[in-house]
């Protein structure tokens, strides 16, 4: 009797081991099957070519990424002003775009633009940037990084461009797979469905762990038949 109580006994315990390290499992696929990314604030040195003279002004420059169908929605955001205005901008007077570089796997820039200025701005302060926002849909497949690039404001009739004269480094690396399209920009753009690359793969690491999962519940119903039997 002792010796069937101990052979009988570790079944179950093997089985609920089992059952445990297959949950691991499954949990872990979901975690390695997510697209990697990194992001950092990064000091952008602008040198400004405006129509009454040159200016200069370090902002840290932010950019973020979401997914968005086979693409990415990409917002830019500025936490200090990089140029000034002689006179008053009114209210909806001052319209801010700029270019994001591409590099990795990709080349080239995608386009991104922001809202007039939603408030009057004073002669003589910093121009407060609006957040820009763009689309990115990958065309190849690897690690991709982006990185501030030339920014334009227009105003009251005139064009202030400004470039970066410290060659920042990327505030942003994304590794991506891609679809074949092409880099689209501006703000209130078109919204893209909601399925792509991130959501099949964790749809599909959910269902690798989901038939793990049944092959351990099947092992506990027969050692449990075995038993009773």
């Amino acid at each position: 009797m002792a010796r069937f109580y101990e052979q009988h006994g570790r079944r179950p315990r093997r089985a609920a081991g089992l059952a445990a390290a297959v949950a691991m499992t499954a949990g872990s696929a979901v975690v390695l099957t997510a697209p990697a990314a990194h992001a950092e604030v990064v000091d952008v040195n602008y040198q400004c070519k405006t129509p009454i003279g040159n200016k200069g002004a370090v902002s840290p420059i932010d950019i973020k990424s979401t997914p968005s169908g086979g693409a990415y929605k990409l917002v830019m955001s500025f936490q200090k002003g990089v140029s000034s205005s002689p006179v008053e901008l009114g209210k909806g007077a001052m319209k801010p775009s700029a270019l994001i570089k591409l590099g990795g796997a990709e080349s080239g820039t995608v386009p991104v633009s922001g809202p007039p200025n939603d408030q009057a701005i004073p002669a003589n302060t910093p121009i407060k940037i609006s957040d820009l926002s763009g689309t990115y849909t990958p065309k190849g497949s690897g690690k991709v990084t982006f990185t501030a690039s030339t920014l334009t404001i227009k105003a009251l009739g005139t064009t202030t461009t400004c470039t970066p004269s410290n060659h920042p480094q990327p505030s942003l690396t994304l590794e991506v797979k891609g679809s074949g399209g092409s880099a689209t920009g501006g703000s209130g753009g078109g919204q893209l469905p909601q399925t792509g690359p991130a959501d099949s793969a964790i749809a599909l690491g959910t269902l690798g762990g989901t038939v793990l999962l049944a092959g351990a519940a099947g092992v506990l119903w027969l050692t449990r038949r075995h038993q009773r039997a």
